[in-house]
């Protein structure tokens, strides 16, 4: 093994990953660097406040953190091999003694539907070492599936906790409730929160991957609710198999009908369960999810959008009728659907382009980010999301980057488009264009990318009190 191949997940951790959202684990740097991060730390958040985005290039050796085998194999198991480091990174300084707030992170907003699918993740990264007292991040097991937290029971296990020795860190999905927990000690706990994104949808298992079907990690957290549907479906997508679930059930209308009464139900672990199961039985599973759609309530529509997104191809023409209905947030799951359908939905592509005309900012984002996951046919995609990076929302603009990056070299087209988009007034913007550029990554595209950068070069030791000497 070369010294930084990455260091893979075993099929136990990946499971663990699923049915559980988050992972704890450890980096083997020495106790100098770590002592060293955290004098630079201390120097810069006291002369110079948060560093926000900028943090890799003001503190140059976390980028050491990011190259260690063990975060790269974790991030390469979940995200597959060319995952993206996102311009948004934050350092989290706790000294409050009472806890945070449980929360979901946001998409710039909360109007985005969340991916079951792990397309995003996030690295915490704990530079000192944390004990309970010092205040780590706590995670719920099991929640990253789940919209809220209403029903979350009084007998709910304890939280699970980031807690370890200097170089611990957690891998969680994008989507699990988290918070910070209170620091009794007072002492300065940093917390490096990294976020990332899938930029290809998995052919094989991305893990170390030794067996073929799903099966429930032998140990883990017990999570709130068992979704061992979902959690199988998320094993094989992750391995390669869109669509698993299609036709693996009989269609039997007394099941079908009986599934179609959870779906309905007020607690959000059985309505979800129940969606995943409707997406086994062919057309019969696809006209009830259909129905509580566009039915107007909006929890049985929004589960059922994801059971939709995993029916297979039969689910696809029922989901492009719909498109033409003219309630945003059912507009907005309807694309959601198709989205995850990837190529299966490439049909839909003409009539998601004429979306890009809707007056709601919420159903141009969808449309946006849809176009990168379908992919196909590249050139309708690529013309549409040339067409979103000069929307007047910054975030089909900066989505439209994001999903460009996932076309890659196909989006040559875009180029001059992107090239625009590196002047653009939001920083987001302009930091997608260049992703776009990098995974595209034709010499023109390189070469505006290199003379961007070169324009834009910041100064990582340049500050108030040292402008230019020594």
């Amino acid at each position: 093994m070369k010294p930084n191949a990455p260091l893979l997940l075993t099929d136990e951790q990946m499971s663990k990953f699923i049915t559980e959202g988050f992972l704890i684990l450890q980096t083997d740097f020495s106790e100098d660097f770590h002592a060293r991060l955290n004098d630079q730390l201390n120097h810069v958040y006291e002369q110079e406040g948060n560093p926000g985005n900028n943090l890799l290039p003001r503190i140059r050796e976390v980028q050491q953190i990011f190259d260690h085998p063990v975060v790269t194999g974790a991030l390469t198991s979940v995200l597959g091999p060319n995952y993206m480091m996102h311009a948004h990174r934050h350092g989290h300084y706790n000294e409050q003694k009472i806890a945070g707030g449980w929360h979901k992170d946001s998409y710039w907003g909360y109007d985005k539907m969340r991916n079951h699918h792990p397309w995003w993740a996030m690295i915490m990264y704990f530079p000192q070492a944390t004990p309970k007292e010092l205040g780590p991040t706590g995670v719920l097991p099991g929640t990253q599936n789940h919209q809220t937290r209403t029903f979350v029971p009084d007998e709910m296990p304890e939280e699970a906790l980031a807690s370890g020795e200097a170089g611990t860190f957690a891998l969680i999905h994008y989507d699990i409730w988290h918070r910070s927990t209170p620091n009794v000690l007072g002492k300065p706990r940093y917390m490096l929160k990294f976020e990332f994104m899938r930029t290809e949808a998995p052919m094989l298992p991305s893990w170390d991957n030794q067996v073929t079907e799903w099966s429930k990690p032998a140990s883990y957290t017990t999570p709130i609710a068992e979704h061992e549907t979902l959690w199988e479906e998320t094993w094989n997508w992750l391995s390669g198999r869109l669509g698993s679930l299609a036709k693996t059930g009989s269609g039997e209308p007394s099941v079908v009908d009986a599934l179609a009464q959870q779906l309905t139900s007020d607690f959000e672990p059985d309505a979800l369960n129940a969606a995943y199961e409707l997406a086994r039985h062919g057309n019969a599973g696809v006209n009830v999810l259909m129905q509580a759609l566009l039915d107007g309530d909006e929890n049985a529509s929004r589960t059922a959008a994801y059971g939709l997104s995993v029916a297979g191809p039969d689910a696809v023409p029922a989901l492009l009728s719909a498109l033409d209905d003219e309630i945003p947030a059912t507009l907005v799951r309807t694309i959601f659907a198709l989205s995850e359908q990837q190529q299966h939905a490439a049909v839909a592509v003409p009539r998601l382009t004429e979306l890009l005309s809707f007056p709601e900012d919420r159903v141009r984002q969808a449309v946006s980010e849809a176009l990168g996951l379908i992919g196909s046919p590249s050139d309708q995609v690529v013309s549409a999301l040339i067409q979103c990076l000069q929307d007047s929302d910054v975030q089909v603009r900066f989505t439209a980057g994001l999903a460009l990056s996932r076309i890659g070299a196909s989006a040559d087209a875009a180029v001059p488009q992107l090239e625009i988009a590196l002047e653009d007034d939001n920083r987001y913007v302009r930091a997608h264009a260049a992703e776009a550029l990098r995974y595209i990554g034709s010499e023109r595209a390189k070469d505006i990318l290199i003379d961007s950068l070169f324009q834009s070069r910041w100064c990582s030791t340049t500050t108030p009190a040292s402008t230019f000497y020594p």
